[in-house]
């Protein structure tokens, strides 16, 4: 008892120290020791050793106002325990994209640190650590910065840190526009799928804008072919487990696309003979298709190399339609509804609008000055 009672006496000042600091002669050091209420409703005790009095303090003083004290919980601890959360609110598919990030690159870099000591500078040295393309790491960021918001709102830190990190930025200068298939070639990759089954799917992926997903789901009842319209209200996906699993589009929207006339008679074909709960598009034994397995059924990377475009992809088919559908002078709004875009920031990465402004500029000063300008300038000259 009378060595802790040693330990509250600041040997300093010989005066009683503040309540949760004492002073430990084998360390040499004030030991600052805080009580709060655990994430499983347990008290809990934390210490902190600091060289001074004054630093007790302020520490012990900080550190009250803080609800929880598991700051000192591991990245992978506190991933054990809120990933299911996060899994069970979010389609299958980002939940897989996610599981990669973390178990490729957050876990093996950032793991084994203390969600107190995640800064945003801590962040952006693994981030410029990890391998992969700029998509898979800006996953891998989406997935830390889920973890640190459920981490806020359990009151284990006061910031999420990975959301002033700055993103990952592609190298890439390819615009969407080129990376779509010009009207002349739409014909030309269509010619050179041989199966009716897997061109009829791909066709209906140029001519309507449909993310893969979402043609894979389509239904009979889905189809109406005497107004030329398209319902979009599902997508498939493979969920965590394996299995397929039919959700709603992404950002939960529902929508209208046209069937053009060159799309009416391969959708017919596809449709023949099948009741209204049937899928449209289904491959050539009747089971059902999806992108990976139409990739390897018509050989894409030889498809590519007929198309002379080594880097096409199979969602270039939508920014295909996206295009097509501005250069042939369907509004911003139309083309937002048709592809179902989130917001017309991402709708207008495919229209000329700002790609041409130096025309339409050059254009209004001509109309203003006509030939004048031309003529001035001959007659300095001379």
């Amino acid at each position: 008892m009378s060595a802790e009672r040693g330990e509250r006496i600041d040997p300093k000042t010989r005066r009683p120290l503040p309540e949760g600091v004492r002073f430990r002669k084998d360390r040499g050091k004030y030991q600052v020791r805080v009580w709060a209420i655990g994430l499983n409703g347990e008290q809990r005790e934390r210490s902190f050793y600091v060289e001074t009095l004054a630093e007790a303090k302020k520490l012990r003083a900080e550190t009250l106002t803080r609800r929880y004290p598991d700051g000192d919980m591991t990245l992978a601890q506190w991933h054990s325990r809120h990933w299911p959360v996060i899994a069970g609110s979010v389609r299958a598919s980002t939940a897989r994209a996610y599981e990669r990030g973390w178990r490729l690159r957050v876990k093996p870099w950032l793991g084994h640190v203390k969600l107190e000591k995640l800064t945003a500078g801590v962040i952006e040295e693994a981030i410029a650590g990890w391998e992969g393309s700029v998509s898979t790491r800006i996953d891998a960021l989406a997935v830390l910065s889920r973890l640190l918001d459920g981490a806020v709102r359990a009151h284990l830190v006061p910031l999420n840190q990975a959301r002033l990190a700055r993103r990952p930025k592609s190298e890439s200068t390819t615009s969407l526009r080129s990376r779509a298939l010009t009207a002349a070639e739409v014909p030309t990759l269509l010619a050179a799928i041989d199966d009716a089954h897997y061109r009829r799917y791909i066709a209906a992926l140029v001519y309507t804008g449909m993310r893969a997903n979402e043609a894979t789901a389509l239904r009979m009842e889905d189809v109406d072919l005497a107004h030329r319209t398209i319902h979009v209200r599902r997508a498939f996906s493979i969920g965590a487990d394996g299995r397929g699993v039919e959700l709603t589009p992404k950002s939960h929207k529902e929508r209208d696309v046209p069937i053009p006339t060159p799309l009416v008679a391969p959708l017919t074909a596809a449709m023949a003979g099948k009741h209204r709960g049937d899928l449209v598009f289904t491959g050539p034994r009747g089971g059902r298709i999806n992108a990976s397995n139409v990739r390897r059924a018509i050989d894409w990377k030889t498809l590519r190399s007929k198309l002379h475009r080594d880097d096409l992809r199979l969602h270039d088919l939508r920014h295909t339609l996206a295009t097509m559908l501005f250069d042939a002078g369907a509004s911003a709004n139309d083309v937002q509804a048709v592809l179902g875009h989130s917001s017309m920031q991402m709708t207008d990465r495919y229209s000329r609008a700002r790609s041409d402004v130096a025309k339409r500029a050059a254009a209004a000063i001509d109309s203003l000055f006509g030939s004048g300008l031309g003529q001035a300038e001959r007659g300095g000259d001379s």
